[in-house]
């Protein structure tokens, strides 16, 4: 080819290149932001969660030919913190969306910008009530809020364990304290006694050695009339700790968690032998059989050597949400991926996701929940009984009535 037709044939590909923009960019990434907390026990496994679908979505053809990028903004659970993540992924890295939201108590702020900056952000663990309850047009939750986790349990308890009476501990925060509320509605309903109502905070329970006093302190009193059931809501550390507490005083109660930090594998090597037949509300388990459920359970295993639980179900989840949701949008301005969000009707690992208003909530989704019970040093699905890979086992010197 002479220097003429080479010259041309450049000529024609700059003028092809100017007027069609969008096709010289078509393998530019599309750039999500993360909303990640990193101090806290979920964050490895929501991370190494997201990038396990990050891989699927790419592997599979990106966003319609473009590759999906990933940038984490560390909230650290706190306002301040969250705000300027929140700040950062949008105007400095161009994140045309955001997922994540773990901390209730800083989620509602972060929940708030979002709203400000018109982005769209997809909540996936972050259970304050009041995150879907604002009219907020740029906020969609994937899981169920906190006066939801505990529907299956209370399923349960009428069906067979059928208790008389209970005592609620909990964090004071808008997690624990959502669903403590909700508990104690079911309690009040059905006609359970509530022996003693015991919030804490959890600053004054951060070390084990002056947890331990201040738990001592608070639990003391049911050791008088123990309740059958002692329910918690409580993240990791604080689960730990309070199950210890619990067993030093002798108390027969049966103890049942409310999700949170009741789920992890981690649960069950911080508290040893101690852990068994206790039971725990959950938002997920392996045995629900959802598409890809056991896909996604059997592939972390085989990557990371450890069982994941909800919250890496929920991370995954929402990141193919995000991809399905981004194909679909017309263009990738805030107008058109509320509305392929507001049209998502798929099926995840995580379940069912369709975002819709009912009850104060909006663009919420629902979904059902489930019973855990520890034996042998892991979980078991109880109900519901279609999904259970064990029955029920009532704790040493613990009677069903």
């Amino acid at each position: 080819m002479n220097k003429t037709k080479v010259l041309w044939c450049l000529l024609l590909v700059i003028a092809f290149t100017i007027a069609c923009p969008g096709l010289a960019a078509a393998a530019d990434p599309v750039i999500v932001g993360v909303l990640h907390s990193e101090e806290y026990t979920y964050a490895e496994m929501m991370k190494n969660s997201y990038d396990m679908a990050l891989a699927t979505i790419n592997s599979s053809g990106g966003i319609n030919g473009r590759p999906l990028k990933l940038v984490y903004g560390n909230d650290r659970g706190k306002q301040g913190p969250g705000l300027k993540a929140i700040k950062q992924l949008v105007d400095k890295d161009k994140a045309v969306m955001l997922v994540g939201a773990y901390q209730s108590s800083n989620a509602i702020f972060m929940a708030l910008a979002a709203e400000r900056l018109n982005r769209p952000l997809l909540v996936c663990t972050a259970a304050d009530d009041r995150v879907t309850q604002r009219e907020w047009k740029n906020v969609f939750r994937m899981n169920p809020p906190a006066g939801e986790y505990t529907a299956g349990l209370e399923e349960y308890f009428l069906e067979d364990l059928q208790p008389k009476s209970m005592a609620i501990v909990y964090e004071n925060s808008p997690y624990g304290t959502g669903g403590a509320l909700r508990m104690m509605w079911f309690c009040r309903e059905n006609d359970i006694e509530i022996r003693k109502i015991i919030p804490y905070h959890k600053e004054k329970a951060k070390t084990e050695s002056t947890g331990s006093a201040y738990f001592q302190r608070l639990l003391s009193p049911l050791k008088a009339e123990p309740p059958e059931i002692i329910f918690m809501v409580s993240y990791l550390d604080d689960a730990a700790l309070l199950v210890k507490k619990i067993n030093e005083l002798k108390l027969p109660s049966l103890l049942v968690g409310g999700a949170g930090g009741f789920t992890h594998q981690k649960f069950i090597n911080k508290v040893g032998p101690l852990a068994n037949d206790i039971l725990t509300a959950s938002l997920w388990a392996p045995q629900l059989r959802y598409q890809g459920t056991i896909e996604y359970y059997e592939g972390y295993i085989g990557k990371h050597s450890v069982p994941p639980d909800y919250h890496g179900a929920e991370a995954y989840s929402a990141l193919l949400i995000v991809a399905d949701a981004l194909r679909r949008a017309k263009t990738f301005q805030p107008a058109d991926i509320r509305e392929a969000l507001n049209q998502t009707n798929r099926m995840t690992p995580f379940g069912p996701v369709q975002f819709r208003a009912y009850k104060n909530y909006q663009r919420q989704n629902k979904l059902p929940t489930v019973v855990l019970q520890i034996h042998n040093g892991q979980f078991d699905c109880i109900y519901p009984l279609q999904h259970a890979s064990a029955k029920f086992t009532a704790k040493p010197g613990w009677r069903k009535p």
